[in-house]
């Protein structure tokens, strides 16, 4: 009977047991509730294929998605302290600090790396929610700082993915400290005539989005991310007022002029490329063409003006307004035949082209003048 116990009954127990199933090989979208396979989610780069929702994914992954084939070299951080503050609420800060280590792989929040994006050189610092929301403290930023170092050292651009719900409570006012720091650290990287990319992705809050995540040469995101300082519960709770569809989120801050563009998570390392390359190697410069100026119209010819009375006109004593430039005049005292007002004696010639050629103005009278003459010198 022992090989039906030894064997036999296994065997049939084997058969007839309940197999257990993975309980992580299907996911849950947290938008339409859809159903993903783990395969299908991860060639998707953690993106719904149902809704389009971007879920979180790790700053490891981060990297690999950015950089040019998934290649990059990560960079040793500073050594902080653990606890400066020896910190407790519900447990130790420690204790927390332990558990996210072991859980993540990371020594913090944040992961540095440099490599190549499209060709160009540039330096990655990626946050992690997952350790402890991304939160801020001493090694974040120091972590930001390095960065900002190493991009000039590199001449590369500086690119920064936060994904984080702010300062690190744990921390006090050293974690609020890292606001300003990291402000200073991104100045150096653009004094330095390098480009600063900020990369906003779900969610970027608090101290962060008050601090450098704000200050990015172009400003990108991914779909649906929520980005802002306060809560929109907070927010409501404050001015009792009922916040617009859609605020906080991705879309709603590019269309108020807060981001540059949203761009699926399947198209940042081509979006990148593109960008970097535009900064980074500028096209030169086109040949000036002097484009041929049109011509200026003709002026018109000025009407000409009439001329200044004869000689004969002010020796008369009175200077006539000879204005009807056909009408016939009169020499020195006798009434003017023009249109002009007589003026003192004799209005002013109204012909005087007649009298400037020698022409008596009157040759009707002139001849009746001249035949008494000769009858007066024939007596």
């Amino acid at each position: 009977m022992n090989w039906i116990t030894n064997y036999v009954r296994p065997k049939i127990r084997s058969l007839m047991a309940k197999q257990d199933v993975p309980e992580n090989l299907w996911e849950k979208c947290p938008s339409c509730s859809q159903m993903i396979f783990h395969r299908e989610l991860e060639a998707n780069h953690q993106v719904c294929a149902n809704c389009g929702h971007h879920m979180r994914i790790g700053a490891k992954k981060r990297l690999e998605l950015l950089f040019d084939e998934g290649r990059f070299k990560l960079e040793k951080l500073p050594d902080t302290p653990a606890d400066p503050l020896k910190f407790r609420d519900r447990e130790r800060y420690t204790d927390r600090l332990k558990r996210a280590r072991a859980s993540s792989g990371a020594q913090d929040a944040i992961q540095v790396a440099e490599g190549t994006i499209g060709g160009q050189m540039a330096v990655v610092a990626a946050f992690d929610f997952g350790f402890m929301g991304g939160s801020m403290g001493i090694a974040v930023g120091n972590g930001l700082v390095r960065a900002a170092e190493l991009a000039v050292e590199r001449d590369a651009a500086f690119i920064a993915v936060p994904s984080s719900g702010g300062a690190r409570m744990q921390e006090g006012v050293l974690s609020l400290m890292q606001l300003p720091r990291t402000v200073i650290a991104v100045q150096m990287v653009k004094d330095a005539g390098l480009p600063f990319i900020a990369l906003l992705t779900d969610p970027t809050t608090g101290g962060v989005s008050a601090s450098f995540a704000m200050l990015g040469d172009i400003q990108i995101s991914e779909p649906g991310a929520v980005i802002g300082f306060a809560g929109a519960r907070v927010i409501e709770e404050t001015i009792r007022e009922t916040l617009p569809s859609g605020f906080q989120r991705a879309e709603y801050l590019l269309e108020h002029g807060m981001l540059d563009m949203v761009v699926a998570r399947k198209d940042l390392h081509e979006t990148l490329s593109r960008v970097l390359k535009l900064l980074r190697e500028p096209a030169p410069a086109g040949d000036v063409v002097n484009l041929p100026s049109a011509k200026a119209p003709a002026a018109k010819a000025e009407p000409e003006k009439a001329k200044a009375p004869s000689e004969k006109g002010k020796a008369s004593g009175g200077a006539g307004n000879g204005g009807n430039a056909k009408s016939q005049g009169t020499r020195a005292g006798a009434p003017g035949a023009g249109n002009g007002d007589a003026h003192g004696g004799a209005s002013g010639a109204g012909n005087d082209k007649a009298e400037t050629a020698g022409v008596p103005a009157n040759p009707g009278k002139a001849a009746a003048q001249k035949a008494q003459a000769e009858r007066e010198h024939g007596k």
